[in-house]
């Protein structure tokens, strides 16, 4: 019997490019390769690419001139580049690299084992179509190997948003929601293999509307169909819009025992005016009317947001606007960029904001951002919250994981509780984690 080929993914960007590069190494473990950390072991080396930040293909053509060594050592050796750049780029990879073996879409990577074949043979290989048929359900069901207690769940992919600064819609296509049942015979199986917490993920997550009995589901209706599958004990859902947190989705913060006091819920900034230009189809008070309803039908739900400062034409007065909204909403945790160019957007076009004004802006946003999360950490101390406890900790006894709202918790507590939720009393907040006492 042969040696199982090697294969090293490594992942850039969002919880869902996580999640595809999981389902590419089981589509790629029908082909015979298992994982390894270390690229110098590997038989093919897979780059999972977001394109969301600045400058990202060339910092993937940098990554790949680090493997022109490990190539020259081993001819057999395959690269490939996967994601949101290979979308974007195509065949501009290998020619301006042509190590690459093979270049693969999001919505193409279930035909990895057949481009693996391919590359094999000799060829290169490249497929960054828009496949009508469900990636998803051309892939290899997951192997029923064990799983940490934590775990990501593709539900919806793409936007139809077209906000002026994002490549979204047309690395990820418009938006697709996964049918009904497939969602939840994932959730059932990842359950049957240890996991208590599932963060359902999408571009635009909260538009989910995906088929099912009846009709169309909406995101809410699935967080409730989940709600009743036993051994489930946490839900989560990543990335949302404004414009589609409706009532139902609004309620069963409330109501529903299973999914958790956090909501993301990014707004970009504060100023209409910036928000008009971004095409983001909603105004500040829009957004914090959102903010007070989910509050009011959930308290204690911590909110994180995404902001992105210096965009093309913001003025001081806009950026006043953004500090003003933050200091309304109170972020318990939040994501803040400087606007950076992507080539084919609206906004690459405009006048730009000078970048040592942009920086300025970015450093007091996060200033207040940080003193936000800092008073928000240290009113948890003294109170019991419930942590699933995910992986040893740094010393001797300790265990860590996250609590209802998302926070890092250590405490000292028995191996064991690996994948249990336990009370936990608060006793200390650190930077960016809490410490705490197992009741």
């Amino acid at each position: 019997m042969s040696d199982p080929k090697k294969l090293f993914i490594k992942t850039y960007g969002c919880q869902m490019n996580v999640y595809d590069s999981e389902r590419m190494a089981e589509a790629l473990g029908g082909k015979g390769y298992v994982e390894t950390q270390s690229p110098e072991d590997a038989d093919m080396i897979l780059l999972n690419t977001c394109h969301i930040r600045e400058k990202a293909a060339e910092k993937v053509y940098s990554e790949l001139g680090r493997f022109k060594g490990l190539k020259a050592e081993n001819p057999d050796l395959k690269i490939g580049v996967a994601g949101c750049v290979a979308q974007a780029e195509g065949e501009e990879i290998m020619r301006r690299q042509p190590m690459v073996d093979l270049v693969v879409g999001p919505q193409s990577y279930h035909r990895l084992p057949e481009m693996e074949a391919k590359t094999r043979e000799g060829e290169k290989a490249l497929d960054t179509d828009f496949p009508e048929e469900d990636k998803f359900e051309k892939l290899k069901s997951r192997p029923k190997a064990k799983r940490g207690p934590t775990a990501f769940l593709t539900v919806q992919e793409g936007c139809d948003k077209f906000c002026a600064f994002c490549v979204v819609p047309y690395t990820r296509g418009a938006e697709v929601s996964r049918p009904v049942d497939r969602v939840l015979t994932e959730a059932r199986d990842l359950v049957e293999r240890g996991v208590r917490e599932i963060t359902l993920l999408g571009q635009n997550v909260n538009a989910y509307h995906g088929a099912g009995k009846g009709g169309d589901w909406s995101l809410a209706k699935l967080i409730w169909a989940l709600n009743d599958i036993d051994g489930l004990e946490r839900i989560r859902f990543t990335t949302s819009h404004p414009n589609d947190m409706d009532d139902d989705l609004i309620a069963a913060h409330g109501e529903c025992s299973k999914l958790m006091p956090y909501l993301h819920l990014p707004v970009q900034s504060g100023s209409d005016r910036i928000l008009k230009r971004m095409n983001r189809s909603h105004t500040a008070e829009s957004y914090l009317r959102v903010i007070e309803r989910i509050r009011e039908a959930r308290p204690d739900i911590l909110i994180s947001g995404d902001f992105i400062v210096g965009f093309p034409e913001e003025t001081e007065q806009d950026f006043q606007d953004t500090l003003s909204l933050v200091e309304q909403v109170r972020y318990g945790q939040c994501y803040s960029f400087k606007y950076s160019t992507r080539p084919g957007t609206p906004a690459a076009e405009r006048p730009q904001v000078d970048a040592a004004e942009a920086d300025d802006r970015l450093q007091r946003l996060q200033a207040l951002l940080n003193k936000q999360q800092k008073e928000i950490q240290q009113s948890m101390v003294g109170k019991e919250v419930g942590v699933l406890f995910e992986k040893k900790g740094k010393l001797p006894g300790q265990l860590v994981g996250k609590s209802d709202h998302l926070h890092a918790v250590y405490a000292e507590a028995p191996e064991h509780l690996i994948g249990e939720v336990a009370k936990v009393r608060i006793v200390e907040s650190a930077t960016h984690s809490l410490g705490g006492v197992l009741l």
